[in-house]
């Protein structure tokens, strides 16, 4: 009920002992709910196909799975939510159980996502596991309650609405611990820190699928399957403005990110350098527990790190100011902040522009992170590769841990370490050098800043794009 997960900056992890148990137990459910269903029939036919309809709906309105969206099928999800939690319809009782929800709800997925997987853009396995594990711990917490007659005894009128919401709030609960677990498993990013971006999306889109739901599954009860579009029109509504904004968002992020590569066109930068340096900052970032708007600027921070070098006469000899005297450094991040204020970005990225030659104790912590990883970069000569796999990039730590009295924070620099070794061999020079830059392509000419997207969408909680000269209110 969040977000996709594709992989981390450094890449896909192998499928590991929690993703293998997570796709079992969804694929053990889906084959004895599909076995009893053809085996015993459907309850409620009406009812099962309208809301396979509406989840088949949510399915086909999002835009692939790698979309900006946090969950790309907010109606369908919320659909899935309603007709576990549904009792009655029209005031009569209904007598669908858990298992023929799980069916519902599969089924309406997979075909929603035909369409999707035509154009192979269909959703991955994990978002699939997710999806059907997640309506079943909802069912089971709400159908044996109702079709047992226990709800009606101590839960009748307001009450019984207040139990579909705390049932909600427990799916919703369990939903953000299940997508934590498949992220770090997946990304290898601390699983403490991606729970809390979990827990934090509740407030957002996790709330107005949840508060759908209960609205959803409340209003059939009393009216019927015809209360389906009149309560499902305002989500499908807020979906479509909701990607209107994100690609406000997404023009703004690939202007910045064109006018950083400006460096690497002028020939005072190497090809890839911007990216590679955003994208291990946007890492290290994470690695350190920094979200939201943190990594929004942090992302910014780095892809204009370099800016300051237009600014020059002579270009430094391969774009490697780590290498120049401290003096110099200072000058060019300064040369840098200045550039960045003329540009529109918030406030905050012109401030870890300028203060990135600084000594660590008195940067703020997405200055050290840049300082640290484009050091890293210029040191083991932007080969993209893993720690550890070459002497040069080993070198290149090792220098850092020696500057770690003044120069870089020595948590950044272990953690830039631990980011490292998780990093498949050339997990990212290739695309580098292809001139991928911060941009990731996406169907149907949309694009996505690639290195601070969340591990499972879109930056969580970070605001609208500033207009020229705006802050990003931090």
């Amino acid at each position: 009920m969040n977000r996709r997960p594709p992989p981390g900056p450094q890449g896909v992890r192998g499928a590991g002992p929690a993703i293998l148990l997570v796709h079992t137990a969804a694929a053990l459910l889906i084959c004895a709910a599909l076995g009893t269903v053809l085996a015993g029939g459907v309850h409620e036919p009406a009812n099962a196909l309208a809301f396979g309809a509406l989840i088949a709906l949510g399915e086909t309105a999002r835009r692939g799975a790698a979309a900006g969206e946090r969950e790309p099928a907010p109606l369908g999800a919320a659909g899935a939510l309603a007709y576990a939690l549904l009792g009655e319809c029209e005031g009569r009782p209904t007598s669908h159980g858990v298992l023929q929800v799980i069916a519902v709800v599969f089924l309406g997925a997979l075909a929603g996502a035909l369409p999707h997987l035509v154009r192979r853009q269909g959703p991955g396995l994990d978002r699939v596991a997710r999806r059907v594990l997640t309506a079943t711990f909802a069912a089971v917490c709400f159908q044996p309650l109702y079709n047992s007659g226990a709800l009606h005894h101590w839960a009748t009128g307001a009450w019984y609405a207040v139990v579909v919401l705390v049932l909600l709030l427990l799916t919703a609960l369990c939903d953000a611990v299940l997508a934590a677990l498949i992220l770090h498993a997946r990304t290898g990013y601390p699983y403490g820190h991606l729970l809390r971006d979990e827990l934090r999306a509740l407030l957002g889109i996790g709330s107005a699928i949840c508060a759908s739901g209960a609205v959803i599954a409340l209003a059939v009860a009393v009216a019927g399957l015809w209360a389906l579009p009149v309560f499902c029109v305002p989500l499908l509504l807020t979906q479509l403005s909701f990607r209107r904004y994100e690609a406000v968002r997404t023009t703004y992020r690939q202007t910045i990110a064109s006018l950083a590569r400006s460096t690497e066109i002028a020939g005072h930068t190497p090809p890839g350098h911007v990216a590679r340096v955003a994208e291990l900052s946007c890492a290290v970032g994470r690695e350190m527990g920094m979200t939201g708007d943190e990594l929004t600027v942090l992302e910014y921070a780095a892809l204009m790190h370099d800016i300051g070098q237009l600014s020059l006469v002579d270009p430094v000899p391969d774009g490697a100011t780590a290498l120049l005297p401290p003096a110099q450094q200072r000058r060019i991040a300064l040369l840098g902040g200045a550039v960045v204020r003329r540009t529109g970005v918030p406030a905050a990225v012109a401030v870890v522009v300028e203060r990135q030659a600084d000594p660590y104790r008195e940067q703020p912590l997405p200055a050290r992170i840049v300082r640290a990883v484009n050091a890293y970069d210029d040191l083991a000569g932007g080969n993209g590769a893993p720690a550890g796999s070459t002497g040069r990039a080993l070198g290149a730590l090792e220098q850092l841990r020696l500057g770690t009295g003044h120069a870089y924070q020595p948590e950044v620099v272990e953690s830039l370490a631990r980011v490292l070794a998780r990093r498949p061999a050339g997990s990212g020079a290739a695309e580098d050098a292809a001139g991928a830059g911060a941009l990731v392509r996406l169907p149907a000419g949309r694009t996505e800043s690639g290195p601070c997207a969340a591990p499972g969408g879109t930056r969580e909680g970070a605001g609208p794009p500033p207009g020229p000269g705006g802050d990003s209110g931090r």
